[in-house]
């Protein structure tokens, strides 16, 4: 979370128009109502109510993939469906970003895997984030 969050000032996420939640509790029904999942959103960035970006973070001894299947879950049940919702996966060292398009059918496409060990993957990730946040504000 200390690289996370360095990361997250120097995009611009802790100033207005931002918000910064940690924690966020999120339900999921399924569609026969007789299966729920629980969970928390690790950091999540909205803007007017608007998911910005979701992300959920594992240790650094699980791959970043792992955190795939929860973020999707938390990313479906945002409050502005039609919106795109992104999300970013990280494990300490690698770096996943995740954009959610809801249609007829949710559909997502994913980066592949940038890392803190590899030359300039860092800087590219802040770049992202600063680019995700020009085209929200």
């Amino acid at each position: 979370m200390v690289v996370l969050s360095t990361l997250l000032d120097l995009a611009g996420f802790y100033q207005l128009p931002f918000e910064i939640e940690t924690e966020t509790s999120v339900e999921i029904c399924a569609e026969d109502e007789s299966f729920i999942v629980k969970g928390n959103i690790d950091v999540l960035v909205i803007q007017k109510r608007f998911w910005v970006l979701v992300i959920e973070s594992k240790s650094s001894k699980f791959d970043v993939m792992t955190a795939l299947p929860q973020a999707l879950a938390y990313m479906l049940d945002r409050p502005n469906p039609l919106q795109p919702t992104f999300g970013l996966l990280i494990n300490g060292r690698e770096f996943v970003f995740v954009k959610l398009i809801q249609q007829e059918h949710p559909w997502y496409a994913r980066s592949y895997a940038l890392s803190i060990e590899r030359d300039s993957e860092l800087h590219q990730v802040l770049s992202i984030l600063k680019r995700l946040g020009k085209l929200i504000a």
